[in-house]
């Protein structure tokens, strides 16, 4: 734990709004009733849901530019132990929310990549490679990557390669990590955060890390802004262009779907940017600010609290009893504005919860770094 200094607003802002809306959709009363825009895409297509991941690796590369600049950006004894501890502390949080709360349970089928795990990896990947690439050839880098990805899909999955039955990137993580450790929320094994399709996600903190080097550098000008918004909108558009072939695809992280979102969150913290660093209107972004200061810590605890309001904590009723979360929902948020206001409800008061916690942290300058 440490305090902080010389912190970019936007970026905190920006990685706080994006946390907050990762809990919201992470924790609705009920999974029957949950708004549209609050759902990710059934398998093609993109909600505001499936913008909140890529945000977030995006903001991952931005921090990169920043976390580095102490090193030299260069791979020295320093910069490899920071990097490495940090991998390897954020792959086992996510591993511990995996087997939370039931540590006796059977390992042979633990889950064990998620998202937790893919930032990890992200992150160390892409920090490698910003920091042995020079900077002027990072896009030949996201070119290669994304359009060697493209054909891995298209080459290698059959006639249905980019269904779920017949992508290559559950073959390949079914080879690696075996089946029983995928993720089963799809009816079949298939991991969204599997290890195939981190491949294209690096490229997300690739694009990131270039965007944290154009507000890093001088003084913010309403000029950054303007970049970042036009190759903001050139990347947005070029995802959408290649969707015609390659369709946007959250699950499989396609090459267009990492175009078209990191170029919208471009778009997005450049809006920040400018109101917060240029113009300095900052007031109004406090709420997401506490939030981004502590922001993974954030994720893991509204996980953990999660857990223990599904399996541990227990309220009687009748003759049986239910879970905390259950209650809650059933008892308090459906009499207050029913079935779909309420599990809304319900996500924002566990969301505002953990922030509350968050703020005790912020007002006491305490910021957690893994």
């Amino acid at each position: 734990m440490a305090k902080s200094t010389g912190r970019l607003v936007s970026l905190d802002i920006f990685r706080g709004l994006t946390i907050a809306f990762m809990i919201i959709v992470n924790t609705p009363g009920s999974w029957k009733y949950v708004y549209p825009p609050l759902r990710h895409a059934a398998w093609h297509g993109c909600t505001p849901t499936d913008l909140v991941f890529p945000f977030f690796l995006f903001i991952v590369g931005v921090s990169i530019w920043y976390s580095m600049k102490k090193y030299g950006y260069e791979i020295n004894s320093a910069s490899v132990f920071r990097i490495f501890r940090r991998t390897i502390t954020i792959f086992a949080l996510g591993l511990l929310l995996a087997i939370f709360p039931y540590f006796d349970r059977d390992y042979s089928t633990l889950r064990i990549m998620g998202v937790l795990q893919r930032i990890a990896l992200a992150y160390l990947i892409g920090t490698l490679i910003c920091l042995s690439v020079n900077r002027d050839y990072l896009w030949i880098v996201i070119a290669v990557i994304l359009v060697l990805y493209w054909a891995i899909l298209g080459l290698s999955g059959g006639a249905e390669q980019y269904s779920l039955e017949g992508n290559i990137a559950a073959k390949v993580d079914a080879a690696i990590l075996g089946t029983n450790h995928l993720y089963k929320g799809f009816g079949v094994p298939f991991d969204p955060e599997g290890l195939l399709s981190t491949l294209p996600a690096v490229c997300t903190v690739l694009i990131g890390f270039y965007a944290g080097e154009m507000v890093g550098k001088g003084t913010p000008d309403t000029k950054v802004v303007l970049k970042l918004i036009l190759l903001g909108a050139s990347s947005a558009g070029l995802g959408l262009l290649w969707s015609l072939w390659l369709p946007l695809n959250k699950p499989l992280w396609t090459s267009s779907y990492v175009l078209y979102t990191a170029g919208l969150a471009m778009v997005v913290l450049a809006l920040i940017y400018l109101i917060t660093d240029v113009l300095r209107f900052q007031k109004w972004g406090y709420f997401f600010l506490v939030f981004g200061t502590n922001a993974l810590f954030a994720y893991f605890l509204a996980g953990i609290w999660t857990r223990l309001m599904l399996y541990v904590i227990k309220i009687p009723a009748g003759d049986s009893n239910m879970s905390f979360y259950n209650w809650f929902y059933e008892k308090i948020c459906v009499p207050l504005a029913g079935n779909m206001v309420g599990s809304l409800l319900f996500a924002i008061i566990m969301m505002t919860f953990i922030w509350l916690i968050v703020l005790i942290l912020y007002r006491k300058k305490i910021f957690i770094r893994l």
